[in-house]
């Protein structure tokens, strides 16, 4: 049994080792990753962001620059998010969620839009694929911070299996020292 067990702990051990390797490489593969797709967009921190003249090509500078982005938003809208806003114009230029007071397009005969809030529409989709690239890299950091551990742990079993589990030496037992054998 013990023969059995030592095989199958080494085998577990390895397959641990090789976990947290492919673990590891898989989460600095990921890393790298995102931040060559964050460097190729060549985003630069405006002055007004905590990353300010800093390319963007980190997740943590990803994250900054969402919050940027929905600062400026909020600037251009008064304050307003997309829901909050009216869907339509009236004649006087203010939003309105009523479609029969909006002022009409001369050319089409259609209520006239909110332009603030296609706004809205483009600063989210910037905002979520910069927080999505954050999320990104965390999850990588995460993996590789796994992997270590997977790796860690397999090599701490393969040295328990290893020590404990010692292959048994010779099945006949060797007679004390000083004692005598008595015999029948």
């Amino acid at each position: 049994m013990t023969s059995l067990a030592r095989k199958g702990g080494i085998a577990a051990s390895i397959m641990l080792v090789a976990l947290g390797i492919g673990a590891m490489v898989i989460g600095v593969v990921g890393r790298d990753t995102v931040r060559s797709d964050l460097a190729r967009e060549q985003i630069v921190g405006t002055p007004d962001s905590a990353i300010a003249g800093q390319k963007v090509d980190t997740g943590d500078e990803a994250k900054e620059f969402a919050a940027t982005i929905r600062k400026h938003t909020l600037e251009a809208t008064g304050g307003e998010t997309y829901s909050q806003m009216g869907r339509f114009l009236d004649e006087s230029g203010k939003p309105t969620g009523n479609e029969s007071a909006a002022a009409k397009d001369p050319k089409t005969g259609e209520a006239v839009e909110n332009p603030a809030r296609n706004i809205w529409i483009s600063s989210t989709a910037f905002q979520s694929a910069l927080n999505t690239a954050y999320f990104a890299e965390s999850v990588a950091t995460f993996v590789i911070a796994m992997g270590a551990a997977l790796l860690l742990v397999g090599i701490g079993f393969l040295v328990l299996t290893v020590r404990l589990l010692k292959p048994e030496a010779d099945t006949a037992r060797a007679v004390p020292t000083g004692a005598t054998a008595v015999t029948a």
